[in-house]
């Protein structure tokens, strides 16, 4: 089973937002949030970990890039 999440900082900190399930969870650092979201999917999938299914997370993140010449002198 995957299930997937949109990841997003709101400026203070990352979120994720479960798509097609009811699973949202937020922290400081994007480690935190890793470790949060596979927390909270293992709560909320628990009868199908425990049945044998697998759980697959897939993160959907936007990243913004700087051009060349600010990338170069950063």
């Amino acid at each position: 089973m995957v299930v997937k999440f949109e990841v997003y900082s709101d400026g203070e900190q990352w979120c994720a937002r479960g798509i097609s399930t009811d699973i949202f969870t937020c922290a400081r650092t994007l480690d935190d949030l890793m470790a949060e979201v596979k927390e909270a999917a293992a709560c909320h999938f628990e009868e199908e970990l425990k049945g044998g299914r697998p759980l697959n997370i897939l993160f959907l993140t936007e990243a913004e890039v700087s051009s060349v010449a600010e990338a170069a002198a950063g």
